[in-house]
């Protein structure tokens, strides 16, 4: 058995494996505290029902009621600290892999774009390629969106599930990200490379990337010396990279034990019918996307999804597109994508190309909306889908980026912001998804890319 179908399958062992451990945690060792936090909850909306339904707030069974609903608060917020306490240890294993991922992607994609501008010349061709680029991620994107909005009108849980709507009162914990042209362009610019790289802001690495990849080319003789180090400095990160991935089994069972262990499969259960609809719609995407992808590289579509299957598990294992990034690259190399335009068009994608979320995005809007019983008109939803189009680009590094946006969106539309609790105890699961459908995205706009430039090869293995 090779090195990467052996990988593929530890990784795979090491998911089964989290799974059975983490069932048997909830079970045996989260019993307690999950209990007093649900029960918690439920008292708090009680308790919060009462208050509303008193008109003065200065008589004393309003004090009663706040002093009653401060201890129901207390009492979620140590149970929930003792639960991150036992899961410590699972979630290290994940946290150590990440951290070691960040530290390989943002070195890896300066390198390596560097030296696949310099390799393409001038910036004629780079504008060439990046606007074909651009054309399938806007396309891709809008018919992620569309998509969404589409099935959720179809599938409608938010009116079938009838779920308890949480008070106006709750702090979600997420501030909305505000539609604002200068805070995109100035997130897109960066100020210092220096914090771009130490912060992962992929999106300024590659606009500085660029600038300095065509001024190497530009210089001519000079820049060959340049070309040949980043190119060596590349090869040798993506040798550490093998190294770091030795570590992913381990990561992709303590991320799965740890998730399970703390949401049980009670979760499940209570939002079964969300969670199957917006895994339909994702894998009516991945359909879709590889349809696309059919029409443009025939039968080798289905080989380069066969390539990706170890980069897609690690993403939906870590529930991190970021994790598979270095796997993502290699493997669409072997596949036959010339390094130029994967160093170009890959990390691009990472910012302007996430289609799981995009899908997301719509999907959980416009069930918040449904739960409230608010209908939006067909030009309401049309407005909705071109507001996230815009303020979802550029955001990648944000944590809990998608709800970040939807928070922001759904406030334009007079939908409660609090209406986001329903979903942040299944956002894990649901980021599983859309992390594996944007490697999946990404991988077939780097190869079609390729084919429209005529550097598509083939195999290398």
């Amino acid at each position: 058995m090779s090195n990467k179908n052996r990988l593929t399958l530890f990784i795979f062992i090491a998911l089964i494996v989290g799974v059975a451990v983490g069932y048997f945690l909830n079970v045996n060792n989260f019993n307690k505290n999950n209990n007093a936090i649900v029960g918690a909850e439920a008292q708090i909306k009680k308790i919060e029902a009462q208050m509303s339904n008193l008109s003065d707030t200065t008589v004393s069974q309003f004090a009663v009621l706040q002093a009653q609903k401060a201890e129901q608060v207390t009492i979620r917020k140590t149970n929930e600290k003792e639960r991150e306490k036992k899961l410590e240890p699972l979630t290290l294993l994940s946290d150590i892999f990440l951290r070691l991922i960040k530290m390989i992607v943002a070195p890896l994609v300066f390198t390596t774009l560097v030296v696949g501008v310099a390799k393409v010349g001038d910036i004629k061709a780079v504008g060439r390629i990046g606007g074909k680029t651009m054309l399938w991620f806007l396309s891709a994107s809008l018919m992620s969106l569309v998509l969404g909005m589409i099935m959720v009108n179809l599938f409608k849980p938010g009116e079938a599930m009838n779920l308890p709507l949480p008070s106006s009162h709750t702090d979600t914990g997420i501030k909305g990200a505000a539609l604002s042209v200068k805070d995109f362009i100035s997130h897109i610019v960066p100020k210092s490379f220096a914090e771009a790289m130490a912060t992962n802001e992929i999106l300024q690495i590659v606009v500085f990337s660029l600038f300095f990849g065509v001024a190497t080319a530009a210089i001519g003789e000079k820049g060959k010396m340049v070309i040949e180090f980043f190119d060596s400095v590349a090869h040798i990160i993506l040798k550490v990279t093998g190294y770091v991935m030795n570590f992913a089994p381990f990561a992709v069972f303590g991320a799965m034990a740890a998730i399970v262990a703390k949401q049980g499969i009670s979760v499940l259960s209570t939002y079964a019918l969300f969670i199957g609809e917006f895994y339909s719609s994702m894998l009516l995407l991945w359909i879709l996307l590889i349809f696309i992808g059919y029409l443009i590289l025939k039968r080798r579509v289905f080989n380069l999804m066969n390539r990706m299957k170890e980069p897609v598990m690690l993403a939906f294992s870590t529930a991190s597109s970021e994790a598979a990034y270095p796997r993502t690259m290699l493997q669409l190399e072997r596949f036959g994508c010339k390094d130029k335009i994967v160093s170009f068009v890959l990390p691009l994608g990472y910012s302007f190309n996430l289609d799981g979320s995009m899908l997301y995005m719509t999907f959980a809007s416009l069930f918040i909306a449904q739960c409230y019983g608010i209908h939006l008109s067909f030009e309401q939803q049309i407005t909705m889908l071109l507001i996230l189009m815009l303020t979802s680009k550029g955001i990648a590094g944000v944590p809990r980026a998608s709800l970040v946006v939807i928070a922001g969106t759904i406030a334009t539309f007079n939908i409660p912001e609090a209406g986001l609790a329903l979903l942040i105890g299944i956002d894990p699961l649901l980021d599983m998804g859309r992390s594996a459908t944007n490697v999946v995205g990404n991988s077939i706009a780097t190869a079609v890319v390729s084919k429209w430039e005529g550097e598509l090869t083939g195999p290398l293995d």
